[in-house]
């Protein structure tokens, strides 16, 4: 018997036939509406949901689910989820932390080089038949800071001190002196220490925010914001005035608040690099965390533990 499994993420597609193979029910519904189609034909069948942070997964879909029995984020990420629903009904929630790090750090220097070094300026301004320089600062040497210095912190820090010559500082909920790193126990001392700031943290209200226009002028107009943690984490207003206003230099965003409508004030800026939080969306990546997925739903319908586990208490202090 294969066990239904409601999939609302997009990028898994290549990955079905293996899901498949693995015993599940593809239920592919990567839409607003395509996913509200599927729960209202599937409602009495479904066991098992895969979807991400940012898609989460909701109260009122939970409580029209009457088998579920496992809701799997594909990322670290599980700020949408309704925690305590599933809580409510011992459904299990995982989520794959650490699976697409390395991607995750890689585009976050991307970012970093390209707002600096004007790359998407550069490269329209070469395609409309210009040739003449653009001058940004050089990166090695300078002093990066990151607000969270969880597994992609570290992989971001790794880069930034090995790669680039960097100092590095950071935010944390609790200091790790084990990594070798500058702590700052606030966000606007490790900014004003800064000159590209990399916003690494996990969303939720817990973060909300946390990047506020105190923390933007505290970065200065020669500083940098990265964001490939969730949108949420930045006050969008106060970035946007910030931005307009040089009171900072420029930022590198794969995530908006509000995502995926982008404040019409943002677009026309110039000193703003924006991607379609594709952060972790490299084909190295995509599998591994398919593969941890994996591992924890044959786990579970096997009668064993899953391998990463969230645990309630621990999502609301996050």
């Amino acid at each position: 018997m294969t066990i239904p499994l409601l999939i609302l993420i997009d990028s898994v597609q290549d990955f079905l036939p293996a899901i498949e193979a693995r015993g599940f029910q593809a239920l592919y519904a990567p839409t607003a509406q395509a996913r509200a189609q599927a729960i209202r034909d599937h409602a009495q069948d479904i066991r098992i949901v895969l979807t991400r942070g940012a898609t989460g997964f909701h109260a009122d879909e939970i409580a029209v689910l009457p088998k579920l029995e496992m809701i799997c984020s594909l990322g670290v990420g599980y700020e949408n989820i309704d925690l305590d629903a599933a809580a409510a009904r011992g459904i299990i929630v995982t989520n794959g932390p650490g699976a697409n790090a390395v991607s995750v750090a890689d585009h976050a220097m991307a970012l970093l080089l390209g707002v600096a070094r004007h790359l998407p300026q550069a490269d329209a301004w070469v395609r409309q038949g210009h040739w003449s320089g653009f001058m940004g600062p050089q990166v090695t040497g300078k002093r990066l800071g990151i607000l969270g210095l969880g597994t992609i912190g570290m992989e971001i820090a790794k880069r930034g001190a090995k790669g680039f010559d960097m100092s590095v500082g950071y935010y944390n909920r609790r200091a790790r002196p084990e990594s070798g790193y500058t702590y700052f126990d606030n966000p606007r001392d490790l900014a004003e220490a800064s000159d590209f700031l990399v916003v690494a943290t996990p969303g939720g209200p817990g973060t909300r925010h946390l990047v506020n226009a105190d923390v933007l002028d505290a970065l200065g107009p020669n500083g940098y914001l990265v964001n490939i943690a969730r949108g949420s984490v930045v006050d969008t207003a106060a970035l946007i005035a910030a931005l307009t206003e040089k009171r900072i230099a420029g930022a590198g965003l794969d995530v908006v608040d509000g995502e995926p409508q982008i404040p019409d004030a943002l677009k026309p800026l110039t000193n703003v690099v924006l991607t379609p939080h594709s952060a972790g969306r490299s084909p190295e990546a995509i599998a591994a965390i398919v593969a941890l997925f994996l591992q924890n739903a044959t786990a579970h319908f096997g009668g064993q533990p899953v391998l990463t586990p969230v645990v309630h208490a621990q999502a609301e202090a996050a």
